[in-house]
């Protein structure tokens, strides 16, 4: 029996729920990759007050060159996608496929998810902070855990304003049921962002779907300043009638990256699991030479000896095998794996 097309689909496709992104916007628009794979941070190095010496040419201290902290940035994310809507599929279901209407449903439902998932992931990964429990928090003590993630914020001078947690709606749920929470259901819940549904401890909450949160992340703390999601190509066609298809080609390509800024690292804090996170190396040094330990699960250790954080550091560098030192250096490492939160940074001084 011959199938009407027309009315076996609706006049508008069913499409699934998508959402916008829960990233874009929150992060920091201070640096322009354009025409450029990589980019390079300097970051100036203050130095501390000494006290004023009131004779002698030495009064305000030992003259020194003000260095800088260099970060590099490299662009990774290239992705890409195709489809085609053939005319004659198309005229069978009531042309309910147009050609915009599809190229919104990609980028709704496979680009946009697939991008902020991708930063979410890099945030937390490389946070300033990463702090660690042994099990998943409850509504009576995840009010607590996001406030003390705050303060951490607060301590390390990070500004009250343009501050994020993000957090998925099962932690939503327990922040809404937590005892502190309790009576403050009127407090700053106007929306001033995609994904914002409330603010708690100064920080704005920002609910993501929980497939977006890494594995072992119970939330993540972003300043805006301190992260970057920068986009140099979101480029999208469609092409009707091209060279070997009847109807419309659509593609579609986004160059892309996510990064926490090193020197602003404090402003970026995450909780997880403590068996997701790496321990920290252990750094020896005997006899001008420094060894360092790889923990466990880690696929690789940087140090630097220029007192720089292994993490963010452009001077950073693979640890091999020993390292010669002089007296006074200043060995720094940090452990890396793909599927591990960054470990504690080790520090030891010749």
């Amino acid at each position: 029996m011959a199938v009407n097309l027309a009315t076996k689909y609706s006049s508008q496709i069913a499409e699934v729920f998508t959402a916008g992104s829960f990233i874009k916007g929150k992060t920091s628009s201070s640096f322009d990759l354009t025409g450029v794979k990589t980019l390079k941070v300097y970051t100036p190095v203050t130095v501390p007050e000494v006290d004023y010496t009131r004779e002698g040419l030495s009064r305000y201290g030992t003259v020194t060159e003000m260095q800088d902290i260099v970060q590099e940035l490299k662009m990774t994310q290239d992705k890409a996608f195709t489809l085609t809507i053939d005319k004659g599929n198309n005229l069978d279901q009531n042309m309910t496929k147009k050609a915009a209407d599809m190229l919104r449903l990609q980028i709704n439902e496979q680009s946009t998810p697939a991008a902020d998932k991708y930063a979410l992931r890099r945030f937390a990964m490389m946070a300033g902070t990463i702090e660690t429990v042994g099990e998943a928090p409850t509504k009576d003590t995840i009010v607590e855990l996001i406030s003390t993630g705050a303060q951490t914020l607060d301590d390390n001078l990070v500004p009250d304003s343009d501050r994020y947690v993000y957090v998925t709606s099962e932690v939503y749920k327990m922040i809404r049921l937590s005892p502190e929470f309790t009576g403050l259901e009127g407090l700053g819940v106007k929306a001033v962002g995609k994904g914002v549904c409330g603010e708690i401890s100064g920080l704005n909450i920002v609910r993501v779907p929980k497939s977006y949160m890494p594995d072992g992340c119970y939330f993540l703390i972003t300043h805006k300043n301190a992260v970057l999601m920068p986009y140099k190509i979101s480029d999208a066609k469609v092409h009707n009638d091209p060279v070997g298809v009847s109807g419309a080609l659509i593609e579609g390509r986004h160059y892309y990256d996510a990064f926490v800024l090193g020197a602003k690292s404090a402003g970026v804090y995450a909780l997880v699991l403590s068996a997701n996170k790496l321990s920290t190396p252990s750094v020896s040094i005997s006899n001008g030479s420094a060894t360092i330990s790889k923990p466990t699960g880690a696929s690789e250790v940087r140090y630097t000896t220029d007192g720089t954080d292994p993490r963010y550091s452009d001077s950073a560098k693979v640890y091999s095998s020993a390292i010669a030192v002089d007296t006074g250096t200043v060995v720094r490492a940090a452990a890396f794996a793909d599927d591990k939160f960054t470990s504690s940074v080790a520090e030891k001084t010749a």
